[in-house]
């Protein structure tokens, strides 16, 4: 190993007349004891100019010693690449100056450090400063045309700073014999050496433990689930990607929700109406649903019998129910024998003349679900173009969406404060005969529904009640191939636009009755629900699990859950040492075998390579160490 030290600055004396005096550095290595074989020669490279002197020498008996004198500042400015080559290579840094040259001071303080350290770059080289030479005027001269002002000299106090500002160490030699040169000097120098020296061996020490390491057998290396894996669970992330959360299950939804839409276009097209509004003059007819209004008026719910006076103790909805609307006699009378309720709209005369020309704008403000009072004020303005009027029919409004005991001011319109015609609303009719007009017979059970909610939510069930089918005119219809429980579930999503299943094999049977009715939303947040709980249950549960995995494989592909399907494929082939002992890997086709073999995880090749290093490891432990 060796040590290299690199010195910069002219501790020379300019006061002094001998013009012989040695430098630091060669005082130093002609009387330390430790120093021996010393060669000293200039720089190859700057041999003419003399700029740099280097001296070679042994120190702690063979540790080579190379030290690079420059005396001159003018390396830094003459050639700089030189001088920064020097300082990268430097073990120490050696700056040295006469205490009685101010000026030669100064430029080193002001420009020649500041280069040092930019050269250094924040690297950990210790760094001695050394103030050679002993002041000689001090005691100043107080004649004012005297030289020897005390301000040539450099005090001790800008030396500290300079070594304080540098992190370096500093040191005041007042003479370069034998006590300054070898204990002071010395001591420091050397030890730098040795920091210098234990530092190269250590770094020399962990660089052949990485070679030793990267020599020694490496266990193999368990990758993560192959690419198709991954590529499975990119798909299903950017199929249930636009979602928000379900109001009663905390899970992502597999597309926008169009439970507002739904009820608004219930309006449009009229089906399954059972109500008809008329003006008094019989000119005019809006037609509606029962069950939509009164979810959302109390008005309405006295209007239709859904309570009576004596339930809603406010008068004021009483007499909003009395003023506005006249429900004409026998309009609720019951129908023939097998024809459903609905075919025969219940009659309602609008006693205000004004409010019924704004009837169709507050069926749709109603309708819409959201309830935006800013829209239905300005479309009624347009359609009235008198303020009084407006101000009128918008309190009719206001005591229409009225909650009993409660003030509805313009401010809990704005706010959104009023009920809301949403899951909230609806699920107050959801499994009850309160104005149900159909009733489904389920495993030897009954339970009621609303036509209007039914064909607003379901394709299937808008096809079944108004085309040429039996249930179009029944009131009475049977359910097969699902339970009760199922189906319950089923219905609540209709009213409600949420779900929330008990268990994942819960969840399968509420996807198998979405599939059939063609309810993709439900049956897209069933799959997500069961990937869910599947992804979140730990391997252990997984392997004692009494729940087949393979049973659900088999369903999701029989009833077109695509991705659901590929993604169990690949949870079996990811847990294939927990599903391979099971008596259900069996039940798998030889197609669906083959997929999982081939993305298998661990994978053959690196559980035969496991086997290997531990045998490779066991023999290794075997040897006898001593022979």
């Amino acid at each position: 190993m060796s040590v290299n030290i690199v010195a910069f600055g002219n501790e020379r004396d300019v006061l002094s007349e001998d013009s012989r005096q040695s430098s630091l550095m060669w005082s130093y290595l002609r009387r330390s004891a430790l120093i021996s074989e010393i060669d000293s020669s200039p720089s190859a490279e700057h041999a003419r100019s003399s700029v740099t002197t280097e001296y070679q020498a042994c120190v702690f008996g063979n540790v080579r010693l190379v030290v690079h004198d420059c005396p001159l500042w003018d390396i830094f400015d003459s050639d700089w690449y030189t001088s920064r080559s020097l300082i990268g290579g430097a073990d120490i840094i050696v700056i040295k100056y006469s205490v009685n040259d101010k000026t030669s001071f100064q430029d080193l303080k002001d420009s020649y450090v500041p280069m040092i350290k930019k050269a250094l770059n924040h690297c950990s080289v210790p760094v001695i400063i050394s103030a050679v030479g002993a002041r000689k005027n001090a005691v100043p001269c107080t004649c004012p045309l005297c030289n020897l002002d005390r301000r040539n000299c450099v005090s001790t106090s800008e030396g500290a700073q300079l070594a304080k500002e540098f992190g370096a160490t500093y040191l005041e030699l007042h003479a370069l014999n034998d006590f300054y040169i070898q204990k002071y000097f010395g001591g420091v120098l050397e030890y730098f050496m040795i920091q210098s020296l234990n530092q190269k061996s250590s770094e020399k020490m962990k660089k052949r433990k990485k070679i030793q390491k990267c020599q020694r057998v490496q266990p193999p290396q368990l990758e993560q689930p192959g690419a198709g894996q991954c590529l499975v669970s990119a798909v299903c992330l950017e199929f249930f990607k636009q979602l928000a959360f379900c109001e009663k299950m905390p899970i992502l939804k597999g597309e926008a929700s169009r439970y507002d839409s739904d009820l608004h276009n219930l309006l449009f097209c009229c089906q399954c109406a059972d109500v008809a509004f008329y003006s008094e003059d019989s000119s005019k007819v809006v037609k509606a649903h029962k069950v939509i209004l009164c979810s959302v008026s109390h008005v309405f719910m006295l209007l239709f019998d859904v309570k009576s006076p004596a339930d809603i103790h406010d008068p004021s909805i009483l007499r909003t129910a009395q003023s506005l609307f006249a429900v004409e006699a026998g309009a609720g009378l019951l129908t023939p024998h097998g024809v459903p309720p609905c075919s025969v709209p219940v009659r309602v005369v609008v006693k205000d003349s004004v409010f019924c020309s704004c009837l169709s704008d507050i069926l749709h403000f109603i309708y819409s679900g959201a309830f935006q009072w800013e829209r239905l004020e300005e479309d009624i303005k347009k359609k009235l173009k008198d303020s009084e009027k407006t101000e009128h029919v918008l309190e009719k409004v206001k005591c229409i969406l009225k909650t009993p005991g409660k003030v509805n001011s313009l401010r809990d319109c704005q706010s959104h404060q009023i009920k809301r015609l949403y899951s909230t609303s609806l699920r107050l009719f959801f499994n009850t005969p309160v104005l149900a007009d159909v009733i489904f017979i389920i495993q030897g059970a009954t339970v009621p529904a609303h036509r209007a909610v039914l064909v607003a939510r379901c394709e299937v069930m808008a096809a079944m009640f108004n085309g040429n089918y039996l249930e179009a005119n029944s009131i009475l219809v049977p359910v097969y191939g699902v339970s009760k429980d199922t189906f319950l579930s089923f219905l609540e999503y209709l009213y409600t636009d949420s779900c929330c299943p008990a268990s994942i094999l819960q969840a399968m049977s509420l996807l198998i009755c979405a599939e059939m009715y063609q309810v993709m939303r439900l049956q897209h947040i069933c799959e997500l629900y069961i990937i869910t709980q599947l992804q979140s249950m730990p391997s252990r549960e997984l392997a004692s699990t009494s729940l087949s995995i393979v049973s659900l494989l088999k369903k999701a592909k029989f009833h077109n859950s695509d991705c659901l399907s590929t993604w169990l494929l690949h949870f079996i082939a990811t847990n294939y040492l927990i599903f391979s002992q099971k008596p259900e890997f069996q039940d798998l086709s030889v197609e669906e075998r083959s997929f999982v073999e081939m993305h298998r995880w661990p994978s053959s090749m690196y559980l035969k390579q496991l086997a290997e290093y531990r045998n490779y490891i066991h023999s290794q432990k075997c040897h006898c160490t001593v022979m």
